[in-house]
C-alpha cells in the first residue's frame, strides 16, 4: 500500500492509498454520480482534462473487459474512489481496475472521503487536483494545483478526435456472438468526432445508418461532398467556445442536411445558431439526471457528462429567435437539455442516449434521426 495524496486548488488535501499507475496528475476534479458503468466513464473521451471522483463507495468490483470501452482507451487524468476493489467477479472481467489503470499509465487514489470530496465540488464548484504518490509537501502540490490548465479556453477536442475518416463496422452486441457486424443500411451518415463513444456509433447502425466517422475540423465543404443523408455531431470535452472551427463548419451545414447533436454536439449547434455557452457550478455527470421531453411531458431518467451548457436567453435573442424550440429541460436547475430548429431538419441534446449501462429512456432518440432524415427525403 504506497500513500497517495489529493490536492485541490483551496488548498484542502485528501490523504489515501495508490492504486494504478505511480506517479503525478493534474486534471478538473469533478463528481460522477453513477452506481455502475465506471469502464465507460473512464473511457469517454469527454473527460479528456479531468480527474473523476466516484461517489458510490465500491468500484473496481466487475473488472475491465474488452467489450465495454468508449474510445482505444481510458481518457480520464486520473481516478478518485473510496474503495477500489482488487479482486474482480465477473464472467467478462479481463482484467481488474488497478491492472487496466496502470496499463494505461493513469493515476488512482482511494481511501479518501469521497462524501467530503464531492460536498466540497458541489458547494464551491469543479476546481483544479493534483493526485501524487511522489509530492507530499502542501505547499509544492497547492502551486501544482493553481497552476495546471483549466478546463475554459482549451480545445481538448484536437486531442481525442480522429487522424483520418474511416468507416465504422461494428453492430449489436450479442450475449453469445459479442458484437456482430452491421445489418442492412439504409442511410449515409456523416458523424463528427469530437471524442465520440463507440455506443454512439452502434446505435446509429442499428438504426439502419452506414456511418463515415470524419475528424473534428473536417470542413463544411468536405462534408457534403460526401453527399450524406444526414450529419451527426458527437459528444466531445471541454469548452465549446474553444473550438470555433467546429461551429462555423456546422453554421454552414444548417439547413443543408438534417442534423442531430448529443452533448457538446449540442452546444456547438447552439453557437452555430448565434448563441452562447456558459460554464455549471459543478456540471452534471451521473446516470440520474431527470430531463423533460417539453413535446411529449414525459420525463426521462438520463445519463450526463458536461460542464457546460448553451444559455437559453442569448438563444432568443439570435437571428433564428423564434425558429428556436427548446424540446429539452433539466427538472433540477432548469438548463437546457436539447433545441430544434423550426424551419430546417435539426435537434440535438445535452445528455447522453446512448449511454451503456444506461439508462435507456432516451435511446429512441436515434431513430428520431432517422424518421427526419426520411421525411427530409
Amino acid at each position: 500500500m504506497k500513500r497517495a495524496i489529493l490536492a485541490l486548488a483551496d488548498g484542502t488535501l485528501f490523504n489515501g492509498t495508490s492504486f494504478g499507475a505511480e506517479g503525478e496528475t493534474t486534471g478538473e476534479v469533478v463528481f460522477n454520480t453513477s452506481m455502475s458503468g465506471y469502464q465507460e466513464i473512464l473511457t469517454d473521451p469527454s473527460y479528456r482534462g479531468q480527474m473523476v471522483a466516484m461517489t458510490y463507495t465500491e468500484i473496481g468490483n466487475y473488472g475491465l473487459n474488452d467489450e465495454d470501452y468508449e474510445s482505444e482507451g481510458i481518457q480520464v487524468e486520473g481516478f478518485i474512489v473510496k474503495e477500489a476493489w482488487k479482486t474482480p467477479s465477473n464472467w467478462r472481467a479481463k482484467s481488474s481496475l488497478d491492472e487496466g489503470l496502470k496499463e494505461a499509465g493513469v493515476v488512482g487514489i482511494e481511501g479518501i472521503d469521497t462524501r467530503a470530496l464531492t460536498r466540497k465540488i458541489r458547494d464551491e464548484g469543479a476546481m483544479m487536483g493534483v493526485i501524487s504518490t511522489e509530492d507530499f509537501d502542501p505547499a509544492s502540490l497547492l502551486e501544482k494545483a493553481r497552476k495546471a490548465p483549466p478546463i475554459e479556453g482549451r480545445d481538448l477536442v484536437s486531442e481525442v478526435t480522429c487522424a483520418k475518416p474511416y468507416t465504422w463496422e461494428v453492430g449489436d452486441w450479442d450475449i453469445e456472438k459479442g458484437y456482430t457486424k452491421p445489418r442492412s443500411t439504409r442511410y449515409e451518415v456523416v458523424a463528427y468526432d469530437f471524442g465520440i463513444k463507440y455506443n454512439i456509433l452502434r446505435l446509429l447502425t442499428h438504426a439502419g445508418c452506414k456511418v463515415t466517422v470524419v475528424p473534428a475540423k473536417t470542413s463544411a465543404e468536405e462534408v457534403l461532398a460526401m453527399n450524406p443523408d444526414g450529419i451527426f455531431l458527437s459528444n466531445g470535452p471541454g469548452d465549446p467556445a474553444a473550438v470555433p472551427y467546429a461551429a462555423e463548419a456546422v453554421k454552414s451545414l444548417i439547413g443543408k442536411k438534417p442534423i442531430f447533436g448529443i452533448c457538446l454536439g449540442n452546444q456547438i449547434i447552439g453557437i452555430a445558431l448565434g448563441g452562447v455557452t456558459h460554464k455549471l457550478k459543478f456540471g452534471h455527470h451521473g446516470g440520474n439526471q431527470p430531463v423533460k421531453d417539453l413535446s411529449t411531458g414525459k420525463v426521462e431518467i438520463t445519463s450526463q457528462n458536461h460542464n457546460f451548457v448553451v444559455d437559453l436567453d442569448s438563444l432568443k435573442k439570435t437571428g433564428h429567435g423564434d425558429a428556436i424550440e427548446v424540446t429539452h429541460v433539466n427538472l433540477n436547475d432548469n438548463t437546457v437539455e436539447g433545441v430544434a430548429h423550426r424551419d430546417h431538419p435539426l435537434f440535438s441534446v445535452q445528455y447522453h442516449p446512448e449511454a451503456s449501462p444506461g439508462p435507456h429512456d432516451a435511446s429512441y432518440l436515434f431513430k428520431r434521426f432517422t424518421d427526419m432524415i426520411e421525411k427530409a427525403g
